[in-house]
């Protein structure tokens, strides 16, 4: 075993990832299994993947739990800025990519291992973000990626792992499923083109209650605190808003983006919790934050998400960016009442001790008792200098 060569493998026991732990073992590698649950799996999932990493010839398996990990270092991110994709999609799947590529290289790092082997191809985004991550934090261990570097196909993965004597049903199923905590994306033969939808079929949820259904949601600075009163940690609060919306099949939409490889790319998700906490949130930041903080939270929301989305999380922007997110928050409290019905939500309002819509002030298109009509008059007057001036000065141009 001494002369064997150490390699850790980001191991889902999906087909890709059996490849490269049959091959490598049969190389001379000394194959150590790590998978990062991230929300995605159960503990009956976790002992099933660890039987079957076994079979594949690793010399040992280990399962990290970083859904809380996942939590404080993006998730929270994300909900502070009110992140989706192209005002759409939020993150889901790259999000935890980024958080299993720390835990696996921190993992590497602490067995001295001298290899890392994931299982992605050369056409998509997950390879970005894995070897941008590996090679900063660990450019001293060597990367091997048998997918992309043998160009293989699915079959041809199969054909090896049967004639080694590994046959655990690898038939493709119709769709390709990824879940997490922040959501579950959804791949098959439609997204695969422009125009058709995925079927309902599809979705892992089905709709199963049809009686709307009031959810009040407590912030505080920011985050996530309760759920109809009940207080909890955020991640499970998350989980919770996860299961309840599934049932009303809330959350389900076709995102299309660019990819970082150059390429545009279409998936399916169900991510409930998600959106219901976005939209819950950012309604509560419209009534406690001023005009300017809006903005300016907007496109930097928009940066940090593409950063992520591309990999770019190690990069020290992203801490700069994470503490103006943080900062921001800082009124940010409040109860937001939700609705939810099958296969939608809505939000009826919120109550805050810090709402700007504090009535002493006036309320807008009906009266005013912070200023007078003669002070109103001269603050439009000043205001509108500038545009008549420039009338006046090009009236003849």
């Amino acid at each position: 075993m001494k002369n064997l060569k150490k390699l850790v493998i980001a191991y889902s026991g999906g087909l890709d990832t059996s490849y490269c732990a049959v091959s490598l073992s049969k190389q001379g590698y000394e194959i150590h299994a790590v998978s990062v649950n991230t929300g995605g799996f159960s503990k009956g999932d976790i002992k099933t993947i660890e039987k079957n990493a076994y079979k594949m010839g690793v010399s040992t398996y280990k399962n990290i739990e970083a859904v809380a990990i996942f939590y404080q270092k993006v998730v929270k991110y994300l909900i502070y800025g009110n992140v989706l994709k192209n005002n759409t999609y939020p993150l889901s799947v790259s999000a935890e990519r980024i958080v299993q590529a720390i835990e696996i290289i921190e993992y590497a790092k602490s067995i001295n291992a001298k290899f890392i082997a994931h299982g992605s191809t050369g056409a998509g985004n997950d390879q970005v973000r894995f070897d941008m991550i590996f090679q900063t934090l660990a450019p001293e261990i060597e990367i091997v990626t048998p997918i992309r570097d043998q160009n293989l196909t699915r079959q041809e993965e199969i054909s090896y792992l049967k004639a080694n004597g590994i046959d655990l049903d690898w038939e493709k199923a119709k769709y390709s499923i990824n879940k997490g905590l922040w959501g579950t994306s959804v791949g098959g033969d439609e997204t695969l083109t422009s125009h058709l939808a995925l079927p309902d079929s599809a979705y892992p949820s089905q709709l199963k209650l049809k009686t709307p259904e009031n959810v009040t949601l407590t912030f505080m600075k920011g985050e996530l605190t309760a759920v109809d009163g009940l207080e909890n940690a955020t991640e499970v609060l998350i989980q919770k808003l996860n299961d309840l919306g599934s049932k009303y099949a809330i959350g389900r939409d076709t995102h299309v983006g660019d990819t970082i490889v150059g390429i545009k790319g279409r998936v399916g998700f169900e991510a409930p919790a998600a959106l219901i906490i976005v939209k819950a949130h950012h309604l509560l930041e419209k009534h406690t934050l001023t005009k300017w903080q809006l903005q300016h939270k907007d496109y930097l929301s928009n940066f940090y998400g593409m950063h992520l989305h591309e990999g770019q999380y190690l990069d020290p922007v992203m801490r700069d960016m994470e503490a103006f997110l943080t900062s921001s928050q800082s009124s940010v409290s409040g109860i937001v009442e939700v609705v939810l019905k099958p296969y939608h939500f809505s939000i009826n309002g919120v109550k805050s001790p810090n709402d700007l819509m504090n009535a002493k002030f006036g309320s807008y298109g009906e009266v005013n008792s912070g200023w007078t009509a003669e002070e109103a008059k001269g603050f439009i007057k000043i205001n509108g200098n500038q545009n008549k001036i420039h009338q006046q000065v090009n009236s003849n141009a």
